[in-house]
């Protein structure tokens, strides 16, 4: 059996509360935890991260606030401990020192435009990267923001339920 099953089938057997709590480090929604460990068992990853990304994607929009509120501004690093900040700073690592100056004002922006932290999928971006699509997204009407925002939520999540899994969590 690969590692992955292996750590798929204890995920599937772990008590509730237990997944729930490893859940909320993906995605730190009660109804997003309630609704995936649910939903189980899962035979095979994919199913599991498909299942994430429909529960993100079908959060209320309060679900959705509720999860962004433990995500740290983009080029801000996280004062917290635990999985989710590690994973913040990781996630983050593209973001340069000249890039911070302009992203904290682009975060200004942000929130007095829409109520709520930007929220991007970091990984893999340079901090000129996300400067550039925060920049873009400033253009969004709030509807089309929200769309956006919950894509990228989906995104955030998906990448974090996997290293969850690969973990043995």
């Amino acid at each position: 059996m690969s590692d992955t099953l292996s750590a798929l089938d204890a995920f599937n057997t772990r008590p509730r509360d237990e997944v729930e709590r490893d859940l909320l480090a993906c995605c730190a929604c009660r109804a997003f935890a309630a609704e995936v460990a649910g939903r189980r068992p899962y035979r095979e990853l994919g199913a599991l991260l498909d299942a994430a990304d429909a529960a993100v994607r079908e959060l209320e929009w309060p679900g959705v606030l509720e999860a962004l509120g433990a995500h740290p501004r983009i080029g801000e690093r996280p004062d917290a401990t635990g999985t989710e900040a590690a994973w913040s700073r990781q996630e983050q690592s593209g973001v340069d020192e000249a890039s911070r100056a302009a992203l904290a004002e682009g975060n200004r922006a942000y929130e007095e435009r829409f109520g709520h932290v930007y929220l991007v999928c970091a990984t893999g971006l340079s901090g000129a990267e996300l400067l550039a699509r925060l920049t873009s997204r400033l253009r969004n009407d709030e509807e089309s923001e929200r769309d956006v925002v919950r894509a990228e939520l989906a995104a955030i999540t998906r990448l974090r339920l996997a290293k969850l899994i690969r973990e043995g969590r």
